[in-house]
């Protein structure tokens, strides 16, 4: 049996907490992954809450690494829902509007959560880091700071914000999402009352895609 001490627990919560916080002053974003089974729920309720983008089907091998293909995939998605919204599909035979529908749906249950990521984020934040071990390996390679839950069959040092927790509980797990939602949210209101008082407008580098 593990047991975990939260007392340190908190303290890297809060640290967690300000680096999201003043990331997302600066105009960064944040990307939401947990794929397992009991944090789907929370990353897309706190993701859309805060209106970040977010993974909680399945991690696409590339997702930054080779994100050139992954927004192109985006773009054709786009393309196929813009298309059926103006009635395009009607004028279609009906074996192909079915091809075209399993398409988008397929899509979406893969990329929809991701659909309005133009560039890659400034931080991921992920639950259970053991599991998406692919997403932390390019994160790692393309110098995207990880923000993640860690269990007892954690390494913490592959995490740069590391987060004591279990990450198996309903309750907790939504409670660290709720914590960095918070944050996000937070660091949106800093970065709108700086340009509300006359700051500068964020300008985002170019990207460079590998």
């Amino acid at each position: 049996i593990h047991i975990i001490d939260l007392e340190q627990t908190l303290v890297l919560i809060d640290k967690a907490y300000d680096f999201i916080r003043e990331l997302v002053a600066s105009g960064e974003d944040i990307l939401f992954v947990g794929t397992k089974k009991q944090a789907q729920e929370s990353i897309e309720q706190e993701a859309q809450r805060c209106g970040m983008c977010y993974v909680n089907q399945r991690w696409l091998g590339g997702m930054l690494t080779n994100f050139r293909t992954i927004q192109d995939r985006i773009d054709y998605l786009v393309q196929l829902e813009d298309r059926k919204e103006k009635g395009e599909f009607e004028s279609l035979p009906k074996k192909e509007v079915l091809k075209l529908e399993e398409m988008i749906a397929r899509l979406n249950r893969r990329l929809g959560g991701v659909k309005e990521m133009t560039r890659i984020p400034g931080a991921v934040f992920i639950i259970d880091p053991v599991k998406e071990a692919i997403a932390v390996a390019e994160c790692r390679k393309m110098g995207v700071p990880v923000v993640a839950t860690v269990d007892t069959d954690c390494n913490p040092k592959e995490i740069d914000y590391p987060i004591p927790a279990n990450d198996d509980a309903i309750k907790a797990i939504r409670l660290l999402c709720t914590s960095i939602d918070n944050a996000v949210l937070e660091g949106k209101s800093q970065r709108e009352e700086v340009v509300a008082e006359g700051g500068p407008e964020v300008s985002y580098p170019e990207v460079s895609y590998p």
